[in-house]
């Protein structure tokens, strides 16, 4: 990453995700399920050309603050948050266990 390419994270919450972006186009995605007051994340995906920059963990820090300051819960399915979220402190506080129920969440959404 140069100087000049600042990632920019967005919220898409139409689409259910969180975007990363270097000079406007989408590099990465961080894809979600809003289940009461839980966001199960499920899905962390970077494009192979822009990997070892560090975006994955800029976007999942982003995303899973922006969640703990909208008051919901984290619930970390996708291997890459479970293992940002193992650590870093940034967001335990609002992290819940991955249970039988979130991953049946996540697999009901996605037939």
């Amino acid at each position: 990453m140069s100087d000049n390419e600042q990632p920019v994270v967005t919220h898409e919450p139409a689409q259910h995700r969180y975007e990363i972006a270097l000079d406007g186009t989408r590099v990465g995605s961080l894809l979600y399920i809003d289940d009461g007051d839980r966001r199960i994340f499920h899905h962390t995906e970077i494009g192979d050309e822009y990997g070892g920059r560090g975006l994955a963990g800029t976007l999942v820090r982003s995303a899973l603050t922006a969640t703990r300051d909208e008051g919901k819960r984290i619930v970390p399915v996708c291997p890459y948050v479970r293992k940002w979220v193992g650590s870093h402190d940034d967001v335990t506080d609002a992290v819940d266990p991955v249970t039988p129920a979130a991953i049946a969440t996540v697999e009901e959404a996605l037939r």
